[in-house]
């Protein structure tokens, strides 16, 4: 993992797939982009506290979206700084009201805090990091409060999860809706003509083929529009993958009865799978195994995947 100035006094900084990549503006009045998974709170403070930045002095904190691996520092960096927290107009909702569905902390059996928005983002709004501008556009999809940041100036764009290099984020339609990947799309037309020379996502490393990626996440869009056991697949593996993350280890034996007791598990297999429960999990698994995205370690799974 690696930790880049991208220009004069903001860094990006490199985490897993448990936390977001986030992004980190030094200066008197300190900016944080996305604030990482709750849990790897004390690994976030340290990699911020080393770019000069004491959590105690941040001004303002931007979230692309409020999923839970992006907002996990929110609350205790709010405490103990008083600092302002900016989303999109969608996300100050879900936070406002205290809905944990439309954020997915609920349904996925996610942890989370809510924490005070106290400043509302639109599409085309300009964010200030000292002197850098930063241009907020709106790409629902996957969900229904993300924003990307754009820099006109400097031929950049903070993707978020609308844009990895070679994998795309998880849709989940049972909560964004039927109509959610045709707004995917959309997003990512929407982006596609800037002048784009970097792109920094939610996950993974930075990269530069900006068109190359558009065209693979439209093409598996596409495909999940023709195919809808490919999308329901899609779900069981990267959420199984997450929950391991989460839970960094678990019995074998007590997975399936925990991911029974969860919404998503039996709602996903309910509406691609026919209720198939014990076989979709257990093809799953033996799926991710194969692929060495999980392994089993004496009576424990566990992801492979660095968290």
């Amino acid at each position: 993992m690696q930790t880049i100035e991208i220009i004069d006094d903001l860094f990006f900084v490199e985490r897993g797939y448990l936390s977001g990549n986030h992004f980190v503006f030094r200066s008197e009045s300190p900016v944080l982009i996305d604030t990482g998974y709750i849990s790897h709170f004390n690994e976030t403070e340290r990699l911020i506290f080393g770019l000069g930045v004491n959590l105690n002095d941040v001004s303002l904190i931007i979230n692309t979206h409020t999923h839970c691996d992006h907002i996990g520092g929110n609350r205790i960096i709010q405490q103990r700084s008083g600092c302002d927290i900016a989303l999109h107009k969608v996300g100050k909702h879900f936070i406002d009201t205290k809905d944990d569905w439309s954020t997915w902390w609920r349904y996925y059996n996610q942890e989370a805090e809510f924490f005070k928005c106290t400043k509302s983002l639109e599409d085309g709004d300009i964010v200030s990091l000292g002197p850098h501008k930063l241009q907020v556009i709106y790409t629902p999809g996957h969900a229904s409060d993300g924003i990307v940041l754009y820099s006109n100036n400097e031929k950049f764009i903070i993707s978020s999860d609308i844009l990895w290099e070679n994998d795309m984020a998880v849709m989940t339609l049972r909560i964004e809706g039927s109509t959610a990947l045709f707004r995917m799309l959309d997003s990512l037309k929407k982006i596609e003509n800037l002048d784009v020379k970097t792109v920094y996502p939610g996950h993974g490393k930075p990269f530069t083929d900006f068109k190359v990626a558009l065209s693979r996440s439209k093409a598996r869009i596409n495909k999940f529009l023709e195919d809808r056991d490919a999308l329901g697949n899609d779900l069981l593996k990267k959420i199984t993958v997450y929950t391991l993350l989460m839970k960094s280890s678990i019995f074998e034996k007590d997975l399936f009865p925990y991911l029974m007791g969860t919404y998503w598990f039996k709602e996903t297999v309910d509406l691609y799978f026919n209720s198939e429960y014990e076989f979709k999990y257990n093809e799953i698994i033996n799926k991710l195994i194969e692929r060495g995205a999980v392994k089993r370690e004496s009576e424990n799974l566990l992801s492979t995947v660095k968290p």
